[in-house]
C-alpha cells in the first residue's frame, strides 16, 4: 500500500510499476477485460493497449459504462484483490503489469504455499478509495454512487467483514428489504418468505450462532425468530407518504451508510495476521489468534476473524506503532497504547505477527499524513449529533465494538525516568514451591514494577 517499501532502496509503487516481461504483443490491441463490484456484479469492458492503460484511465471507462460523476474519481479506486492479499491501485499503476507480477507480491507478502501462489489469480475491483473521508459521503446526493456504496457496506456486513452487534444487523436488515423489496406488503412479504431469503439480509453467522444458543438453552423451544425481527424492522423503516419513491431510496442508501459510519473499520483496507493469544490453563498454555487488521483515514481496528468482533479498536490519536523485517524473526507490526496493568498505568505493546507489517506500517503512516493535510469535515449528519452522542454513551457492554483487553497478550512496561521497566502482575505467592535460582518473584502490592 501507500507509503511502504519493499526494500531499502525502492518502494512498492515503483516496485508493483516494474515489469519483467515483454508486453509488446497486447500493447495496441484490443482486449476484453472483467472489473467486479463488491458483490460480484461485472462490468465488461474492451480495451485498447491494455499492457499500458492506466488505472486513472480504465477508472474513467469504467465512471462512463456506470455514468457516474467526476467526483466518482476521489470516491472509488481500483483494487488488485484476491484471498491472499488485496491491493489499491495508484492512478499511475497499470493494472496488466501488476497482475504479471502478482505472484512476486504474494511470495513477499503473503504465507502461501508454492501452489497456492501459482494458482492465484487477482480480480480487478472496482471499490471504494480507502482515503476519501467518510464525512464527505454525507454530501454525495448521487443515485448511482450511493448505490454503489451501499451494495459494498452490505456485502461486507454480510460477510463478516463489518461485525455489528445483532440489534443493529436486524435494523440494516430491515433497510435492505426496503431497499431491494419495495415499500412493506403484508401479503408479499411474510414469514416464510424470509426464511428462504434470510442469508440475503442478515449475516449467516450470526443466524447460526443463535439456532444453536436456542437450541442449548430452550431445548428446541422456540424463541422470536430472526425472519420476524427482520421483518418487524422492515415494517418500522419510516418514510414520508409524500416522498417521491427516487427520494425515498436515497434516504435509505443513507440511513444505511451513516448507520455503518458508527463501525471504527467502515472504509478499511484489510491484513491478515496473528496475534498471540494470552496463556490459559494448568499449564499456561497459549497459542496464536488469526486476526484482521483493518486500517482506514481514523485509526487502526485489530478484528477476530472467527468470533467476528473487535479485539481493540485505536484512533491514531491513542497509538504510537512501528514495524520490524528481521531476518531471522517474523514480520511483526508493533501497536503502543495506553492501558492498566493491575491499577497502575502503563504502556501496552501488542505485536502483530504479518508478513504484510510493512504495507500496514506505510499505510498507517501514509493516512496519518493525509488527515494532517485535509480540511476538516464534520463527522456527523445534520441534526444527529445528539443522537451520535446518546449511542455512545450507551454502547452495550457486550458489543463487538468494545475493545477486549482480556483476550489480548501484551506487553506491559513503565517508563521510569532513565530507565524502561517491564511490569508483573501481582501476587499473593507462587503456586510452586520449588524454584530455581534467579527465577519469577512475586511483586507485592507496595513494590515498585521490576524490570525484565
Amino acid at each position: 500500500m501507500d507509503g511502504s517499501e519493499t526494500s531499502p532502496n525502492i518502494g512498492l509503487h515503483e516496485y508493483l510499476m516494474r515489469s519483467s516481461v515483454s508486453s509488446a504483443g497486447v500493447r495496441c490491441m484490443s482486449l476484453d477485460v472483467i472489473v467486479y463490484l463488491v458483490n460480484d456484479e461485472v462490468i465488461p469492458l474492451t480495451v485498447d493497449g491494455l499492457s499500458v492503460i492506466t488505472a486513472h484511465e480504465l477508472h474513467k471507462i469504467i465512471r462512463l459504462v456506470l455514468h457516474l460523476p467526476d467526483v466518482a474519481q476521489e470516491v472509488f479506486a481500483l483494487w488488485l484483490v484476491s484471498p491472499f492479499l488485496e491491493v489499491q491501485l495508484k492512478p499511475k499503476h497499470q493494472p496488466y503489469k501488476v497482475c504479471r507480477q502478482w505472484h512476486d507480491l504474494l511470495a513477499r507478502f503473503t504465507k502461501c504455499s508454492a501452489d497456492d501462489i501459482q494458482q492465484d489469480e487477482p480480480a480487478l475491483q472496482f471499490r471504494r478509495n480507502i482515503f476519501f473521508p467518510k464525512a464527505r459521503e454525507y454530501q454525495i446526493s448521487h443515485s448511482g454512487i450511493l448505490r454503489l456504496l451501499y451494495e459494498e457496506a452490505k456485502h461486507n456486513v454480510l460477510e463478516g467483514r463489518y461485525p455489528c452487534d445483532v440489534e443493529d444487523c436486524e435494523i440494516l436488515g430491515g433497510l435492505s428489504c426496503r431497499l431491494e423489496l419495495g415499500p412493506y406488503n403484508q401479503d408479499k412479504h411474510t414469514l416464510s418468505m424470509f426464511k428462504h431469503n434470510l442469508d440475503s439480509f442478515l449475516p449467516p453467522y450470526i443466524c447460526k450462532r443463535r439456532s444453536l444458543l436456542t437450541a442449548l438453552k430452550n431445548k428446541g423451544s422456540r424463541q422470536s425468530s430472526f425472519e420476524q425481527s427482520l421483518m418487524n424492522t422492515y415494517k418500522e423503516v419510516t418514510e414520508s407518504s409524500a416522498c417521491a419513491e427516487e427520494e425515498a431510496i436515497l434516504n435509505h442508501y443513507k440511513e444505511y451508510l451513516k448507520k455503518c459510519h458508527d463501525l471504527p473499520y467502515y472504509g478499511c483496507a484489510f491484513f491478515h495476521g496473528e496475534i498471540d493469544k494470552p496463556a490459559q490453563g494448568f499449564l499456561n498454555r497459549s497459542g496464536r489468534k488469526c486476526v484482521s487488521v483493518a486500517i482506514n483515514m481514523e485509526g487502526v481496528s485489530v478484528i477476530d476473524r472467527k468470533e467476528k468482533h473487535v479485539l481493540i479498536s485505536l484512533k491514531y490519536t491513542e497509538l504510537s506503532w512501528d514495524n520490524t523485517n528481521p531476518d531471522e524473526d517474523e514480520h511483526t507490526l508493533w501497536l503502543e497504547f495506553d492501558g492498566d496493568n493491575e491499577g497502575t498505568a502503563v504502556n501496552k505493546l501488542l505485536k502483530v505477527y504479518s508478513k504484510q507489517a510493512e504495507l500496514m506500517s506505510g499505510l498507517i503512516e501514509y493516512c496519518i499524513e493525509l488527515s494532517q493535510t485535509e480540511s476538516p469535515v464534520s463527522d456527523s449528519a445534520p441534526g444527529n449529533t445528539q443522537l451520535s452522542e446518546k449511542r455512545a454513551k450507551l454502547r452495550r457492554q457486550e458489543s463487538v465494538l468494545c475493545n477486549r483487553m482480556k483476550h489480548l497478550a501484551t506487553i506491559d512496561y513503565v517508563d521510569d525516568g532513565q530507565e524502561i521497566k517491564r511490569v508483573k502482575p501481582k501476587r499473593a505467592s507462587s503456586f510452586f514451591t520449588r524454584q530455581a535460582p534467579h527465577s519469577y518473584s512475586f511483586v507485592q502490592s507496595s513494590d515498585t514494577p521490576t524490570q525484565s
